[in-house]
């Protein structure tokens, strides 16, 4: 099965029509104030117009208004709702669109195991998918990796409704992809503009978006010849 990929935290349009381009399934748009990525309405229509038919819009919440949420979501276009914030099981219903739920889970090796993980996502089987992240202060976007090994043994239980986020890079997808299959990605960090070795929250890099796009694809390849 191919590998979904999504690229998150797009602000310009030149950054769309490279992730286009480089042929993603999904761009995520961040609707929270306190990021660096975050986008207006106006913007966000603005960028809308920039994707082909089919591809997959989604917006990124945290603890926003259900008011606030679909009104966006009319007005955009959207096709998804990711939510980051501490948003309930019941939060996330009657929302009139798929609902991919965040779940932040520690960065570094103090993680959770894999039983734990698939207790964190029970509450929320009614959503589209989970999306699993390190936890941060930013809500998304840190750049920092969780414990991959609580994947290891989830899996099976977690199906194809669940999405790997946090710390992805063209380095590591490839790994991730062999290891775990995620039935999608999502990286937004890893493909952006580094100046003097610090990112540029919000302004993507074309060249690291297509070779993040081609590592997922080599990895997809790799498996189906695994299996000949």
């Amino acid at each position: 099965m191919r590998t979904r990929i999504k690229i998150c935290g797009l602000t310009r349009a030149a950054d769309v029509e490279a992730a286009v381009a480089a042929g993603v399934d999904a761009i995520g748009l961040v609707f929270y104030q306190g990021s660096p990525r975050a986008v207006s309405a106006a913007q966000a229509r603005s960028l809308a117009k920039g994707l082909p038919a089919w591809m997959c819009l989604v917006g990124l919440f945290v603890n926003a208004s259900r008011d606030e949420m679909l009104r966006l979501a009319d007005q955009v276009g959207l096709s998804h709702l990711q939510l980051h914030g501490n948003e309930t099981p019941e939060d996330c219903q009657g929302l009139g669109r798929p609902v991919i739920k965040a779940l932040r889970l520690p960065a570094g090796p103090a993680g959770l195991d894999a039983p734990a993980l698939i207790k964190l996502a029970q509450p929320y089987a009614d959503c589209s998918a989970v999306l699993l992240d390190a936890d941060s202060a930013g809500y998304g976007g840190s750049g920092q990796a969780f414990d991959w090994s609580c994947l290891s043994g989830a899996q099976s239980t977690l199906g194809l409704n669940w999405v790997l986020s946090g710390g992805l890079t063209t380095e590591n997808v490839k790994s991730a992809v062999a290891q775990f299959s995620p039935p999608a990605v999502d990286v937004s960090s890893g493909v952006e503009q580094m100046v003097d070795g610090v990112t540029q929250k919000g302004l993507k890099d074309a060249h690291r978006i297509e070779a993040f796009v081609k590592a997922v694809r080599q990895a997809d390849q790799d498996k189906e010849m695994s299996k000949r």
